[in-house]
């Protein structure tokens, strides 16, 4: 079937193929200028029962020990309600937390672990002991020197102490200091905060753009002023939490449609369009489609050209946030927009951050002249909100410059190649070795997964004992039956580094029984002949 892609099932895997020159949306005729590959491969079945029956053990002892702990069996470490309080309006939800004390307590030292240098290809991880079954940590006093990182989103390999961006960001320490004191609207607008917002615009192809000082509140500040009460938002289930809660407190209307799933949003829409609002039925102030450029948790690539296609046709607005997409994607680093070959202009708010590609902190909002006039006098995070620090605004500036080859150099784009080139053999290794992996076989993002939540920890632990520094994901952050480790390729992972760190994560996998994958590796010829078959089916 061809919305949202003819699905192929070999060997218990489903794939999501778009490879088709003109793809038909409806009525609209959208363009795909490459095959567009995503993976996501069911959960072996007795994976899944043995995942259910862990967690329903750790929640048996769970409530066991809370019994003891109620009647001082065992010491009780978590925080609890004063007894001269008790008659109040509870401050603390004792059920709330059960996870939290008991099955979280169990693997915390899996998160939250010091380092003590640049998050860049290496790094220096502080060891901490704990006594107290992760409760408290202490820092025994050793530094583990050169853990290859594989967790931070540094995808061009710009979060360094060394070089023209950090150099730049130091000239710009000396002549303006660290802090602004101020908000933009009061005498905190500096002419590097606007040669940053010209500089962006441009990046993105659109009239104007506008920096903020946070990534998280870029989502969760503006679109209380996009939205209000008398519209809908239309938000994919996956979406990151600062859209969810941008979106709640706009007072919109909130409905969800399957991740990535086109069916699923265009029947929204109709419903929206033939229905109105609950009870009164007038028709919708607004429609705003909330999406991501790279999800994630997922890895998977948010099927643009069709959302356009869908928002032309019944008069939606458009919400793009590429904090992970924004110079991880396309030719020339413009994020998912680029990817595809797509008008920015088709996109209405193209929303993004500078935590990641650009190894800084801070968000931006690009779009039409009008739209971002009207921000800057509505958006509570450009009135109220401290603005960017000047380093933080000068880091930017110079690798977007450099992205750009703007720097009189070709190092930008040898940096998207090897961001290009690194995620494409590190995704087809894992595949090789047996892991179930998800996502689109672009993305940098590559979630590895558990399954089962003693392998959460045990995985962690025992990459950091190889001198891996990973991120390992469970429940709530995922479905309960699919935690994950979140691997992030970078730019300045050199090929021995990734040969490391793959030899490694196959021990590990290999220890722990972690290699589910029923997949089976198709050879070239089989791949292209799968290939010919979708070209000729279209024809």
């Amino acid at each position: 079937h061809l919305v949202p892609g003819l699905h192929l099932v070999c060997s218990g895997v489903v794939y999501s193929v778009l490879c088709m020159q003109s793809h038909i949306v409806g009525h609209n005729a959208v363009l795909y200028n490459k095959p567009f590959v995503e993976s996501f491969e069911e959960t072996p079945l007795l994976v899944a029962v043995l995942t259910y029956m862990g967690y329903g053990i750790l929640t048996l002892f769970g409530y066991l020990r809370d019994f003891l702990r109620h009647w001082k069996i065992e010491k009780c470490r978590v925080a609890s309600e004063r007894d001269e309080q008790k008659d109040f309006v509870p401050l603390y939800q004792d059920f709330e937390n059960f996870y939290t004390r008991n099955l979280y307590m169990r693997i915390r030292d899996n998160w939250n672990r010091p380092i003590c240098s640049v998050p860049g290809a290496k790094m220096d991880v502080v060891e901490r002991v704990t006594h107290d079954y992760n409760w408290t940590f202490e820092h025994t006093g050793t530094v583990l020197k050169n853990v290859i990182n594989m967790g931070s989103y540094n995808y061009l390999g710009f979060a360094e102490n060394t070089g023209p961006c950090a150099d730049s960001a130091a000239e710009a320490t000396v002549k303006y200091g660290v802090g602004v004191s101020g908000t933009r609207h009061e005498i905190g607008n500096l002419d590097k905060h606007e040669e940053l917002e010209k500089l962006v615009a441009r990046f993105l192809g659109v009239e104007s753009s506008m920096a903020f000082g946070m990534g998280f509140a870029t989502n969760s500040m503006n679109i209380p002023s996009l939205a209000g009460k008398g519209c809908l938002t239309l938000s994919d289930e996956l979406n990151h939490a600062s859209l969810v809660l941008g979106a709640r407190l706009s007072g919109s209307t909130i409905r969800v449609f399957k991740h990535n799933n086109m069916q699923s949003l265009e029947k929204l829409l109709r419903d929206a369009i033939v229905h109105g609002q609950p009870r009164t039925h007038r028709p919708w102030k607004k429609i705003v489609i909330l999406v991501e450029g790279i999800y994630s948790m997922e890895g998977s690539i948010v099927r643009l050209p069709e959302v356009i296609a869908l928002k032309k046709k019944y008069k939606a607005y458009l919400y793009l946030d590429e904090a992970h997409s924004i110079g991880a994607l396309g030719p020339r680093g413009r994020g998912v927009v680029d990817y595809f070959g797509v008008d920015p202009h088709d996109v209405d708010i193209m929303m993004g951050t500078f935590t990641k590609s650009f190894g800084a902190s801070g968000g931006y909002i690009g779009g039409k002249k009008e739209l971002i006039d009207y921000l800057r006098t509505h958006s509570h995070s450009a009135i109220y909100a401290t603005s960017m620090s000047p380093p933080v605004a000068q880091q930017i500036i110079t690798s977007m410059k450099c992205i750009m080859g703007e720097d009189g150099t070709t190092l930008g784009q040898e940096r998207l190649r090897q961001l290009s080139e690194n995620t494409t053999y590190f995704r087809r290794r894992l595949h090789e070795m047996g892991f179930i992996i998800y996502g689109n076989e672009n993305s940098p993002v590559v979630p590895l997964m558990l399954y089962m939540p003693a392998k959460i920890g045990a995985f962690g632990r025992e990459m950091l004992k190889r001198n891996i520094g990973i991120v390992v994901v469970g429940f709530p952050a995922t479905p309960i039956i699919e935690s994950r480790a979140r691997f992030c390729v970078s730019a300045a992972h050199t090929k021995d580094m990734l040969d490391t760190a793959l030899n490694a994560i196959s021990e590990v996998g290999d220890l722990l029984q972690l290699k589910y994958s029923r997949r089976t590796r198709l050879s070239d010829d089989e791949e292209a002949d799968h290939l010919s078959y979708l070209v000729s089916y279209e024809d």
